[in-house]
């Protein structure tokens, strides 16, 4: 159980899991299943039932940013996202003007879905379009094709919809410099204000980390995945989207205010079946597997199966390596308000280090990666992580 508190904790950012698609990608590591034959509406009346047992344990005043993410919440149908939508709505604190988002996938979205989500609230979508090229989106288990993505935003523009953020994925099975050159000039063409840019990262339990061990993935050089994101951020620059973070690019104004949450090091619950949160002084972890995670709620308690309780110095290191992915990096003073500690009293010795190489700089008030510790972030990172001086 996490350390109970019944008063009002302020403001908790909410990220609610929907565990359901209706294809496997051969690289996604996500807790998620196929729909079919799924208990999908037991699911969603078991994940209002975590927000309300939860609510009662952590109580909020608002919740400045909802997002749900899975799998896929838009293979949920219409009605089952209005009774999931309705549920959310009247557990958690609601001010229509917060970010509330949620992901879809080009070609599941219809008229019908897009109406109940701007019935509910919800302004901000965010959709997996990861390729313009339909080669490579067949040879990653994508079942969407570029036509659809065009299809799909003329539906959401429709539907009166026009907070989007597409991701991208580059340094794909095969990919060329020409072929993500072209992806970068349709997604720009779109005119969107947010646009995520990832690598491929081949993650354990994958088809694709499979492939690899097998020898069977003809994957980009490091020198030519590094050229991707130089073309990519070049582009978005040109653009006007700003990078405000390592991999997110936005129109000022339009970053999303919940992936800040998290690099912000702030609080946040986690609903559904192999969600996190962090609440007090916790971070949490439900249970995966989706009986699992139902069969402790229908005994009224709640499903974690992981709790880990931060120590100041965890804490501390955190704020590090999370606030340093930010372009604008970790503010000297809100350090200082959060911790009661000096900064350069708790990271001097290891700050002067990465100064003298060139991996950080100081900017007004703030410290943050340099170009050299943008491209080298997780050498960076673990620097702090390895810090054990223990505050005075």
């Amino acid at each position: 159980m996490i350390n109970k508190k019944t008063t009002s904790t302020g403001k908790i950012g909410a990220y609610i899991h929907i565990p359901f698609c209706e294809h496997i990608c051969f690289y996604c590591d996500f807790n998620k299943v196929f729909i079919q034959g799924q208990p999908v509406d037991d699911y969603i009346q078991g994940l209002i039932k975590e927000i309300r047992l939860t609510k009662e344990q952590y109580p909020s005043d608002d919740t400045p940013t909802i997002y749900i993410g899975g799998g896929t919440p838009t293979s949920l149908s219409a009605n089952q996202l209005d009774v999931l939508l309705a549920g959310i709505r009247q557990e958690l604190p609601f001010n229509p003007e917060n970010e509330f988002t949620v992901e879809a996938n080009p070609g599941d979205l219809t008229l019908d879905k897009i109406k109940v989500l701007k019935n509910h609230g919800v302004n901000r979508l965010s959709m997996g379009v990861q390729s313009f090229d339909d080669r490579l989106l067949k040879k990653i288990g994508r079942k969407h094709s570029a036509e659809d993505v065009f299809e799909t935003m003329r539906l959401v523009e429709q539907g009166g919809m026009d907070n989007v953020s597409i991701d991208l994925i580059y340094a794909l099975p095969g990919q060329s410099m020409e072929s993500f050159q072209d992806t970068l000039e349709k997604a720009l063409a779109l005119d969107l204000p947010h646009y995520s840019m990832y690598s491929l990262i081949l993650e354990n339990k994958t088809m694709f980390y499979n492939w690899a061990r097998q020898g069977r993935l003809n994957l980009p050089t490091e020198d030519t995945e590094g050229d991707m994101f130089d073309l990519a951020a070049s582009f978005m620059e040109r653009a006007g989207r700003k990078k405000y973070e390592v991999s997110n690019f936005a129109i000022p104004g339009k970053e999303s205010q919940h992936n800040l949450i998290y690099w912000n090091n702030e609080h946040y619950y986690g609903f559904g079946a192999g969600a996190s949160g962090y609440l007090g002084e916790s971070r949490y972890r439900n249970y995966g597997p989706i009986l699992h995670y139902l069969t402790p709620l229908k005994e009224d308690r709640l499903p974690t199966i992981e709790i880990e309780t931060l120590s100041l110095v965890n804490q501390m290191e955190e704020e590090m390596f999370l606030g340093l992915r930010k372009i604008e990096g970790v503010s000297y003073e809100k350090f200082n308000q959060k911790f009661q500690r000096e900064l350069t009293s708790v990271y001097g010795p290891v700050i002067d280090r990465l100064l003298q190489a060139n991996m950080l700089e100081q900017v007004d008030g703030f410290i943050r990666l340099s170009d050299k510790g943008l491209i080298l972030g997780n050498e960076v990172f673990q620097e702090f992580l390895i810090e054990k001086k223990q505050p005075d």
